[in-house]
């Protein structure tokens, strides 16, 4: 198996997308709480705010949609690993024209582009754990066997393994990478068996730390010049208990970031913007 990829959380990019007023009504969701479309568009300001000026990232901005009530949440339309792009095929048919944007952009930016073409194949970004050595997909409402096929093709120097995801929209609902061989994960039982499940299919042992709130389990992890290792985590107003764990990190640089209505419709913090790591030579 691969070692770790030389350059892990290194990032020049991000490519984000702008909340239209149908994300409000439209959106998908599992719970009916109300949207406060502008506290929603004032969070995702900030976030890219942080991306853009606090760790010095390019920011590609995306204008909304207003068709596609959730195309701000990028992550799921394209897995993006060195110089290679997977545009997905989502698992909501209603997200699907999502990526006609996300390809023309990551055109833009040089890379080569792979496209998920096959119908039986389903698959969202937000299913898609990248650890730096190997990928975990989870298998999820959204995300089937066919798609984490097509990832592995598209990918071929890393080893690809598949996760039930019982509980919750996406794998990466209640987990994500803290740094080179750190999961976060969260601390339900469903959390906890995908955990023990990952462990057992890789050949790699990852450290793990587990925060009380599965949600607070999703961060953007970094590792940026001068700035070292960087995790983009939820506020103490959302999860205060989770909040205190990632205290214990004190080699990172933490960044709080509100989340507090985009979770409404389900949306989670990797969710909202696909990282790219553009050589200089490209």
């Amino acid at each position: 198996m691969a070692g770790l990829m030389a350059g892990f959380g290194q990032y020049t990019h991000a490519v984000v997308r702008g909340i239209p007023a149908s994300l409000a009504q439209e959106a998908l969701r599992s719970s009916q709480a109300e949207v406060d479309l502008d506290a929603a568009r004032r969070e995702h300001d900030a976030y890219a705010e942080v991306l853009r000026t606090r760790l010095g990232l390019e920011v590609v901005e995306l204008p909304a949609d207003e068709t596609l009530p959730d195309c701000v949440f990028v992550e799921d339309v394209a897995v993006v690993c060195g110089e290679t792009a997977l545009i997905t095929r989502p698992g909501a048919e209603s997200r699907r024209r999502e990526t006609e944007a996300m390809k023309e952009a990551l055109k833009d930016l040089n890379l080569n582009i792979v496209e998920m073409t096959d119908e039986n194949a389903t698959l969202d970004g937000g299913d898609v754990l990248f650890t730096g050595r190997e990928f975990f997909v989870g298998l999820s409402k959204r995300t089937n066997q066919r798609g984490a096929e097509i990832l592995a093709d598209a990918f071929k120097d890393y080893a690809v393994s598949t996760v039930p995801v019982f509980e919750g929209l996406h794998l990466k609902s209640f987990c994500s990478m803290g740094g080179p061989g750190l999961i976060i994960i969260g601390s339900s039982e469903p959390a906890q068996k995908a955990l023990k499940i990952m462990q057992q299919m890789s050949d790699h042992r990852y450290d793990k730390l587990t925060v009380p709130d599965d949600l607070a389990a999703n961060c953007v992890y970094m590792n940026l010049p001068n700035k070292g290792h960087v995790l983009v985590h939820c506020t103490v107003e959302e999860f205060p208990e989770s909040v205190k764990v990632f205290e214990k990190l004190k080699d990172h640089m933490l960044i709080p970031v509100s989340n507090l209505e985009k979770v409404k419709v389900d949306g989670a913090l990797t969710c909202c913007s696909v990282l790219i790591n553009k050589k200089a030579n490209m």
